[in-house]
């Protein structure tokens, strides 16, 4: 394993986790559905856990947090536009319209979130000392989160569009109800949700 590679995945992954705790409260202004506020409130809760479990991570592997990398500038930069992408939907008046940008905007920030997520748990495998135990403690305690996070907004994003589009909505979604945490249980709930419409 290449060990700048890894630094630099951890510095994005990082930096991805504290621009999702921007987006979230930016989003939380835009939100009409109260079990999305819910949710949308307990993820923004989760994301501050991430963004310590993450720094602890960091300084175990003698990392500076702060440190700038080309990349993290470039996942700083992708925050803003999500932010400033719901900021302009908000601020055209139309609330559902607003709602729906801020649910595609979280399902964006969260698809990366659960990428960096997933190879952190491969970083962690393949590494070994008191820098491995951290990293494979803060994976098992977030990535089940980041699961939930990405499926659950996903599901929550297709039933707005579907209210907004005029056809029944299934509000919260499946996947909420059913605490879905994998692709093949998001699969399912889609599935589901399409069955009962």
């Amino acid at each position: 394993m290449q060990y700048r590679q890894v630094e630099e995945l951890l510095l994005q992954s990082l930096e991805q986790e504290l621009g999702g705790e921007k987006i979230y409260d930016t989003a939380l202004n835009c939100v009409i559905n109260p079990d999305l506020r819910r949710e949308w409130m307990r993820y923004l809760d989760e994301t501050k856990t991430h963004v310590t479990a993450l720094t602890k991570v960091c300084e175990e592997m003698s990392i500076d947090p702060a440190k700038e990398t080309p990349g993290r500038a470039i996942i700083r930069k992708m925050g803003v536009a999500l932010r400033d992408a719901i900021d302009s939907s908000r601020s055209a008046g139309n609330a559902a319209e607003a709602e729906l940008v801020a649910a595609e905007c979280v399902v964006l920030a969260e698809t990366k979130d659960h990428l960096d997520w997933e190879l952190l748990g491969k970083c962690a495998e393949h590494m070994s000392g008191s820098a491995a135990r951290t990293l494979y403690a803060a994976y098992e305690q977030i990535e089940n989160q980041e699961d939930k996070h990405l499926y659950h907004s996903r599901g929550f994003c297709r039933e707005l569009w579907m209210q907004y589009l005029g056809m029944h909505a299934i509000l919260p979604p499946p996947e909420e109800t059913e605490q879905v945490t994998t692709a093949i249980g998001a699969a399912e709930a889609a599935q589901e949700a399409e069955e009962r419409r």
